[in-house]
């Protein structure tokens, strides 16, 4: 779930990394803004119009619902109970939710949150971009379940792709 994610640039790159990792839905709210539109739709490659999504206005709205459907929702901000993102132990239905570039999740959706994960920072830098952070945390929840040998499976059956970027 995008929270206010301003920025078409980080719109699209979203679109792409729940298109890589294949996930269920993107849920785009608040101000976020969505296909169709120029910048979302050329970042994105096309990946807007393969991942199913949806707007809505609320994301207290959205939360409770996913939690109706027994979602466990996970934001990704810095919060005095927040854990590093590799220290959670993540169910097999979760919702991750991210919040504005500059303002993050709001205190709002937070207090709806039932956890919330950091990306540490060892630079000198306090943050990553948003989709940066999402990118991080959706294939660490790929992968650290994943049985041994199943990679190896995945990149060698038809239709695998690898990807340097582009």
């Amino acid at each position: 779930m995008l929270q206010s994610v301003e920025y078409p640039v980080n719109v699209g790159s979203i679109f792409r990394i729940a298109d890589a990792c294949n996930v269920e839905e993107v849920v785009l709210t608040g101000i976020t803004p969505s296909p169709p539109h120029p910048t979302i739709s050329k970042v994105a490659r096309g990946k807007e119009q393969r991942v199913s999504w949806r707007y809505v206005k609320s994301p207290q709205e959205v939360i409770t619902s996913l939690k109706g459907e027994g979602y466990t929702v996970c934001a990704l901000e810095v919060t005095d109970q927040s854990v590093p993102y590799y220290a959670f132990d993540y169910p097999s239905r979760v919702c991750l939710v991210v919040g504005h570039e500059d303002h993050g999740v709001t205190r709002q959706t937070l207090a709806l949150c039932d956890a919330a994960v950091f990306v540490p920072m060892y630079g000198k830098g306090r943050s990553l971009n948003v989709h940066v952070c999402l990118g991080v945390v959706c294939y660490h929840i790929l992968h650290s379940g994943m049985p041994e040998g199943v990679w190896d499976e995945r990149q060698d059956s038809p239709g695998a792709h690898r990807s340097a970027g582009g």
